[in-house]
């Protein structure tokens, strides 16, 4: 069999194989994986709040492609975000790792290290194609963080968070080069601020770029983090924060403008979902395609937009940079034509931190032992049974005085102000009764409280970066 036909056989998914070791820090692959190698797509949206999808409630938002993806693949319902904002969660979803072991555990530059072991570099050493779209704000240029030296053979977007505030920056990033935009941009903090001349919009930029990507590896298997900025405010503009070329098909509505932006952003990324995957069908390689979607954190109040509004969280309490439900259960959806059944709906709870073992059983290489994810395949194939169950999940996030949060099975902890009261009052919510987290129910059963402040004492990992003090 000639080497481009092996790749072709591979990337359809019509041949299993063995692959070789990988060594190292990666470990030995497990041979041959449980199912075909499926290509990989991992769509991350920016800030989209629990009850922004029409399959979660939404009924004034238009997001009919997010839709069909839900009617043709699975819903959950309970899988939560690495952390309640960007940089954080992203550095979660990379590495397998919770807020308490991960490196990067804030909205800070911390650039991931050498020796920081992401699912792009294991997807590339079982012999995937690797490629980053979007937002990447887990290293500055020249740092070690940057994408291609964690992994990714091909990037393409913003480095910096504060520059991707920006939908119409100055320039973007080609794997290590600058490529300059026809956009001008005044800013007294770059490489952030607002374009005084808006030509290309970079959102428009990504979606193209996704597709070209997908054409360019259709003959080989190939994973793609495709990580767009909607609906992210722009914050240096303010209350004219939501930057959308078009406020269509929300022009005519009686809204404020930041929230026809706001709703225009969704629809206007749905779309290009859409295309994305027209484009599977047309090269042939949508049963082959596991594909997923969900969003960085929950919703926010920036940029003007209200969330409120078109109830953004839905049934949930706080948005981005809360540790309650609304600020990391995220709305996400995963659609694998013939291999996950139409219409399904999870409750399986879940995070980011299982996205790399996931991908580990679907791309045949061994998972790291010390992470915190467990692969979420049985799930996804219908194979409830089989699904191993985190024991607890964990957050911290380290703004706002610091905070932590445990989800133990239907029980919920978070404790507020870490930073003034280490080992200060824990709230309690059922998850089953109480979805909304209107009753701390903590004076009723102090065992279970008990039980959570010990996790939250164990899972925290000292970081001389992400100090959290001790009584």
């Amino acid at each position: 069999m000639k080497r481009r036909d092996f790749l072709k056989a591979v990337g359809l998914g019509t041949m299993s194989v063995t692959l070789p070791g990988c060594g190292n820090a990666f470990g030995r692959l497990a041979g041959k994986s449980s199912v075909n190698r499926p290509n990989i797509i991992f769509i991350l949206a920016d800030d989209l709040g629990y009850g922004d999808l029409g399959c979660y409630g939404q009924e004034r938002i238009k997001t009919p492609s997010l839709d069909r993806m839900a009617e043709e693949g699975m819903r959950f319902t309970q899988h939560y975000a690495g952390s309640t904002v960007c940089a954080p969660s992203r550095c979660v979803l990379m590495t397998g790792l919770h807020t308490g072991h991960c490196l990067v555990r804030g909205n800070a530059r911390v650039p991931l290290r050498p020796s920081d072991v992401t699912v792009a570099k294991l997807m590339k050493r079982a012999g995937y194609a690797t490629g980053i779209i979007g937002k990447w704000g887990l290293g500055e240029a020249g740092s070690t963080g940057i994408p291609n030296k964690q992994g990714f053979d091909y990037w393409f977007g913003y480095l910096n968070q504060r520059h991707a505030h920006n939908y119409y920056p100055k320039y973007l990033w080609r794997n290590e080069e600058k490529v300059q935009l026809k956009n001008e941009v005044k800013s007294a903090n770059p490489p952030g601020g607002v374009a005084t001349k808006r030509v290309e919009y970079s959102h428009d930029l990504f979606a193209k770029e996704a597709l070209a990507f997908v054409e360019r590896k259709k003959d080989r298997p190939f994973f793609l983090y495709l990580a767009f900025t909607i609906p992210h405010a722009n914050n240096e503009a303010r209350q004219k924060g939501m930057e959308v070329p078009s406020l269509e098909p929300y022009t005519d509505r009686d809204w404020p403008e930041p929230q026809k932006g706001h709703a225009a952003m969704i629809t206007r990324m749905d779309g290009d979902i859409g295309k994305l995957f027209a484009k599977l069908k047309e090269l042939g390689i949508d049963e082959h395609t596991l594909v997923m979607f969900s969003s960085d954190n929950g919703p926010h109040r920036e940029g003007g937009n209200n969330p409120d509004f078109n109830d953004s969280n839905g049934p949930l309490r706080g948005i981005k940079r809360d540790l309650y439900e609304g600020g990391i259960r995220v709305p996400t959806l995963a659609r694998w034509p013939g291999r996950i059944k139409p219409g399904s709906v999870t409750d399986h709870i879940s995070g980011f931190w299982d996205f790399l073992p996931t991908c580990a059983e679907l791309a045949g290489f061994r998972t790291p032992k010390a992470i915190d994810g467990l692969s979420m395949v049985p799930t996804l194939l219908g194979k409830r049974g089989r699904q191993k169950k985190h024991k607890f999940i964990y957050w911290e996030f380290h703004e706002q005085g610091k905070k932590q949060a445990v989800r133990m099975g239907d029980w919920k902890g978070v404790r507020l102000n870490v930073a003034r009261k280490p080992n200060g009052p824990i709230e309690l919510y059922n998850m089953k009764t109480d979805i909304g987290e209107k009753h701390n129910i903590a004076d009723q059963y102090p065992e279970i409280v008990a039980k959570i402040a010990k996790y939250m004492k164990t899972a925290h990992t000292p970081s001389k970066n992400w100090p959290l003090p001790s009584e």
